[in-house]
């Protein structure tokens, strides 16, 4: 079987690798530098984690040494921070990842192309399967978008990308109001040094941050998130605002083509991560070929989860389009909402992880009774 793969991110590789177990030939080709990675850290569930195991345990154990893993969601609501345990999560330096990834595509034989600007991209279909797994801006399905019959939209609030060298140890959700202006940061520590800070702003900010620039907008935001940076200043590596893209494809396949991660499906920011889902694709497409199956029964398999967690994911999004309307809520009643924001955590759940979170937010809401 003969696989070419075009896109070099995590689940290009992860595939590459996985495939190569197979005795495929399989060849690998990445628009950017080899050493070119762009964001911070990514994240993975418990579960996640452990499903890489079984495929690949050399993969798995130099991951798993390299991951951070916290056991709490911090919620900071007017200047106070609710902390709400159960919920354990790892996070790792995408660049890291890749590197990791390189080693093991290496050592098993994957032919990996850097620096290449596919021009015709008609010219990688001379093979068994051709994956696109190029992200958002996929080469593959927009010059096949009539087949994979695309659909893309734009999320209202704008958000952007940072790093800092203050110390996150949990998940740590940020909402704060500067005068009129309100911005919400996502944060989280992923290796000993750094940790990821992303802040979202919802359109009335936006109108004015605007005119600020990159740079007097990053100033402002330092200061507005003071208490939590320490005083540490946020890190750019291209930073710049964008709209979260919503990626949504009718079919995963056409002809010998498929399509994986962000090129298929997006998950906002704030459920999940896009890269956990990309190697869970890569995963699922595997383990279809390796029994013998065909990428029709790879949607069919794959398909019904990804629904399912997109479907929160785009719950989650809208939650924090609209959180200026929840932001006069008290301490409690506001972090209960942010904690059950999607169907992905009810309130069974919730109990279940933080029964002493539960019983504070009831005790508050039978004294306001």
């Amino acid at each position: 079987m003969k696989v070419n793969i075009l896109g070099g991110g995590p689940a290009g590789l992860f595939l590459a690798l996985l495939l190569r177990q197979l005795k495929a030939e399989v060849e690998v080709w990445e628009r950017n530098p080899q050493d070119n990675t762009f964001g911070w850290g990514v994240v993975f569930s418990d579960a996640t984690v452990a499903s890489f195991e079984e495929p690949d345990p050399e993969f798995y154990a130099d991951f798993k040494r390299s991951l951070r893993t916290w056991e709490n969601v911090d919620i900071i609501h007017r200047g106070v921070l609710t902390s709400v345990a159960g919920n354990r999560f790892s996070g790792i330096a995408r660049i890291d990842l890749l590197k990791i990834l390189h080693k093991r595509c290496r050592e098993l034989g994957v032919r990996m192309n850097f620096g290449c600007e596919i021009k015709d991209i008609a010219s990688l279909r001379d093979c068994d399967v051709l994956v696109g797994s190029d992200g958002v801006a996929s080469l593959l399905r927009k010059r096949y978008k009539k087949l994979f019959k695309t659909d893309l939209g734009l999320g209202k609030n704008r958000y952007i990308w940072y790093g800092t060298r203050a110390p996150f140890q949990g998940l740590t959700l940020t909402f704060r109001m500067d005068g009129p202006d309100l911005f919400m940061a996502h944060s989280y520590k992923y290796s000993d040094e750094l940790s990821t800070f992303i802040v979202e702003v919802d359109e009335p900010t936006w109108e004015r941050v605007r005119f600020l620039g990159e740079r007097r907008a990053r100033a402002r935001l330092e200061k507005v998130f003071e208490p939590e940076l320490g005083g540490q200043p946020l890190l750019s590596n291209r930073s710049k605002w964008i709209r979260f893209v919503n990626v949504y494809n009718q079919n995963w396949w056409a002809e010998n083509m498929v399509l994986l991660g962000d090129a298929l499906h997006t998950a906002h920011f704030s459920i999940g991560s896009g890269t956990k889902l990309a190697m869970e694709d890569a995963l699922a497409l595997w383990r279809t070929l390796r029994e013998g199956g065909n990428l029709a029964e790879f949607e069919a398999t794959r398909r019904p989860k990804v629904d399912r967690f997109i479907e929160a994911a785009n719950t989650s999004q809208r939650w924090f389009e609209t959180a200026r309307d929840r932001m006069h809520l008290d301490v409690l009643p506001f972090c209960y909402e942010a904690m059950t924001r999607s169907s992905r955590v009810d309130d069974e759940i919730l109990r279940r992880r933080d029964p002493e979170f539960v019983k504070r937010y009831e005790d508050f809401k039978a004294l306001k009774s």
